[in-house]
């Protein structure tokens, strides 16, 4: 396990394209790209007479030595004799050292510096084995601090993804002689907002299956701790998203859909699939939405709650075709399960009156799913039978309506 410098990385203009190395001695050729001295005369002395990297054919094979450059890596050398602490090799028994030395805090923080700069790094730390538990490790420390806390919680959430043990890194976070979840929580209520949004989409990555999941929405602070990303006063859209996907994790089981209804989920969604500058939030915000109001309407709370906030009906109808197909799959799926399933008369006139008869009509002449034009014509069928619907003179074989 190598790494040349943990707090470190070369700029890519420093990289001769033909080493890959810090050039030693750059000169640049008339194609104007600059290369390491050596490297450049060892390809010119095997009889090519093009530019390695813009494979133009040189006039002249005279080059220039690029000073400035030089200058830039000697200061950047320097600078980083100066400054280095570690030595160039790290090993597992020198990162658990670094990670739990006297000054936890500031070792934490540097390794998020150096896990920042690269995809590499990144990848690095995930793949390098006892790492990521090590890192998982701090949240354990009850001589930590918050933003310690917070440091560790953004390095899992940008190793997480090429990190394969998962599940066991999920084992010891929930079940471990330390409650590492606790932290995990108290930066999603009390850390940075970059920090909130790197806790919630931790708490998705380590949800792995249906006892995690469970683990995980049943801790307290949890659940309300996500509703308020997603309701987040700073519309940030990497908080929404992130609270978003999270939630619809976790909710699979249904009493953990009986609770964020309780904890007042449907107005939540209702109020930002509603909003004027709804078409500025993302698709993935939106779609996610839709899901997380599909799955609480499988529950009779979750479709009571539905049908009485004031916003969440007309907000389906007017988005349902606006959005992705997902989104509209979900819409439909929701609009038959208060509709259709619970019969809801308030819910029916909502969908009348935000033009959502024609969105259906417009739905079954596309190319939708079975399932979708199946819950389309059930919805016209409940329609059809109200008298102040306009249905009773609609010529279904008509094409010409305009959705929005």
């Amino acid at each position: 396990m190598v790494k040349n410098d943990l707090y470190q990385t070369v700029p890519s203009f420093f990289k001769c394209p033909i080493s890959l190395d810090v050039m030693k001695c750059p000169v640049s050729l008339s194609t104007g790209v600059t290369y390491d001295r050596s490297s450049i005369q060892k390809w010119l002395d095997c009889g090519n007479n093009t530019c390695p990297a813009t494979m133009q054919v040189l006039h002249t094979k005279d080059f220039v030595p690029n000073h400035t450059l030089h200058r830039l890596i000697q200061i950047w050398s320097d600078s980083l004799a100066l400054s280095s602490s570690t030595p160039p090799a790290i090993s597992h028994d020198q990162a658990r050292h670094l990670i739990f030395s006297s000054n936890c805090s500031d070792s934490v923080s540097k390794i998020l510096d150096f896990a920042t700069e690269s995809e590499d790094n990144r990848k690095f730390l995930a793949n390098t084995e006892g790492i990521v538990p090590i890192i998982a490790g701090v949240l354990g420390n009850v001589d930590a601090d918050l933003s310690t806390f917070e440091y560790a919680v953004r390095i899992l959430d940008l190793v997480l993804i090429d990190y394969t043990e998962k599940e066991q890194l999920m084992r010891s976070i929930l079940k471990g002689d330390h409650d590492l979840l606790s932290s995990i929580v108290q930066v999603l209520h009390k850390g940075s907002l970059d920090s909130q949004i790197a806790s919630a989409r931790v708490l998705e990555a380590i949800a792995v299956d249906a006892e995690s999941k469970l683990l995980i929405a049943e801790k307290e602070g949890v659940l309300p701790g996500l509703l308020r990303l997603v309701s987040s006063n700073s519309d940030s859209t990497a908080a929404m998203k992130a609270g978003l996907s999270c939630l619809v994790a976790v909710s699979i089981p249904r009493r953990i859909r009986l609770q964020i209804v309780r904890l007042g989920a449907v107005q939540v969604l209702g109020k930002l699939l509603s909003r004027p500058d709804s078409t500025t939030v993302s698709v993935s915000v939106s779609d996610n939405a839709f899901k997380l109001l599909e799955m609480v309407s499988t529950c009779n709370e979750g479709r009571t709650a539905i049908c009485e906030d004031r916003n969440c009906i007309p907000a389906i109808a007017q988005k349902m075709l606006k959005v992705s197909k997902q989104a509209t799959e979900h819409a439909v799926l929701i609009l038959w399960s208060v509709c259709h399933l619970f019969r809801d008369q308030k819910a029916q006139e909502a969908v009348t009156k935000s033009n959502g008869l024609t969105k259906i009509l417009l739905l079954m002449q596309s190319n939708c799913s079975p399932s979708v034009r199946q819950m389309s014509t059930d919805l016209l069928k409940i329609f059809r039978v109200n008298s102040k619907s306009c249905l009773s003179g609609y010529d279904t074989k008509t094409t010409h309506i305009m959705p929005f």
